[in-house]
């Protein structure tokens, strides 16, 4: 069996495909990544082997360009990265279809921002999987492509044979009823442990993260914001973690005496020692934190992370701050809230009990063997 994978060159867009990708070739079959030609060493440094779709523009630099002015409602924001995917979806629609002519894939799986794939799936009749990351529906994405899309490129988007869902079932709107539940076993890429990450400093443990895109999208505007949190957060009894890209940590000033590590960690296993997440609700954060049983405190920005957000208030795993309730004082007072009460730590370790029950990566890969065979 021949699996292609397709992504948009957005790290937190890949890393959810990484361990059902290793499932597959685990079991003996052959995979292939379908990338930009700009994220193809992403993607390698996941020891997965790597075909380019050809040169896309990055996204950063679309959302920018499409934005001439500005936009507060999520559904509209979502629109208008949905557009900027479609560009990047007619930039590699003939690399992708390129690769599939001449590799032969007998299953394609896509991440649900990358639409190349979908288009190029239903034109060789191959069968189509979606990963669907995010508890939101996000239709302004599916949308928002389809007009940058040409006209041809959108008759008769094939329906997805599967719909492959991460977030546990209880958390999950309703229009993913009938989705595929899926285990999320977070891959971090060659970020590493620092030895004294299991060390108890006898302090509670604050792990600060935007992700890899926010810093992209307005990296002074995260400036802003997260430094003065951590300067008020210096001012606790408490440990803090930041994790950031190496390089955006190394624009920043000398930060408070309490902030242990700033620079990119593993999530996955940083988190389990962690007492409390500040996050913003991205996909891979938000489930990894759930997976760890580690409390949030979430601060939305875009398209998905409300409702990511909303699904951790939902189990009572943690609170939520708009963008308009956001400042150094609130956030202070909302991890004060979580760190003093034990039901939100007893609330995200149901929730991870729940996702462990969620069937693997191998399990999902033995099944959809049966897809193609379909």
């Amino acid at each position: 069996m021949r699996v292609l994978f397709s992504t948009v060159g957005l790290a937190g867009h890949f890393f959810p495909l990484v361990s059902l990708a290793w499932a597959f070739r685990a079991r003996g079959h052959e995979v292939l990544v379908a990338c930009s030609e700009g994220f193809a060493q992403t993607a390698l440094r996941s020891g997965l082997p790597v075909a380019s779709s050809g040169r896309s523009p990055h996204f950063a630099d679309l959302v920018a360009e499409l934005l001439t002015s500005p936009v507060d409602e999520p559904g509209d924001r979502a629109h208008l990265h949905g557009r900027a995917f479609g560009r990047i979806a007619a930039a590699s629609l003939s690399g992708t279809d390129a690769l599939v002519r001449s590799w032969k894939p007998t299953l394609i799986i896509s991440e649900r921002a990358e639409f190349a794939g979908r288009v190029v799936a239903g034109d060789h009749g191959v069968p189509w999987v979606e990963y669907r990351w995010g508890a939101a529906e996000l239709a302004g994405y599916r949308l928002g492509a389809r007009a940058e899309l040409p006209g041809s490129a959108t008759e008769g988007w094939p329906e997805p044979a599967q719909v492959l869902n991460p977030w546990p079932p209880s958390l999950r709107l309703r229009p993913a009823a009938g989705h595929r539940s899926l285990r999320f076993v977070p891959y971090n890429g060659d970020a590493h442990l620092p030895a004294w990450a299991f060390e108890d400093s006898g302090k509670p443990r604050i792990c600060l993260t935007v992700g890899t895109l926010l810093p992209q999208l307005g990296a002074n505007a995260v400036q802003a914001t997260l430094l003065p949190t951590l300067a008020a957060l210096g001012r606790l009894d408490v440990e803090l973690l930041v994790a950031v890209a190496d390089e955006v940590a190394a624009t920043w000033p000398p930060l408070p005496v309490a902030v242990r590590a700033a620079g990119r960690l593993p999530l996955d296993q940083t988190l389990r020692t962690c007492d409390l997440a500040v996050t913003h609700g991205g996909q891979g954060t938000a489930l990894t934190a759930l997976g760890a049983g580690c409390p949030q405190v979430v601060l939305p920005q875009v398209d998905d992370q409300f409702d990511n957000a909303d699904a951790v208030v939902k189990a009572g795993a943690g609170v939520r701050l708009l963008p308009t309730e956001v400042s150094p004082d609130a956030v202070v007072r909302c991890c004060r809230e979580v760190l003093g009460s034990p039901s939100f730590r007893r609330a995200a370790l149901a929730v991870a009990g729940e996702i462990a029950d969620l069937p693997s990566p191998a399990e999902i890969a033995t099944s959809l063997e049966m897809t193609e065979r379909a």
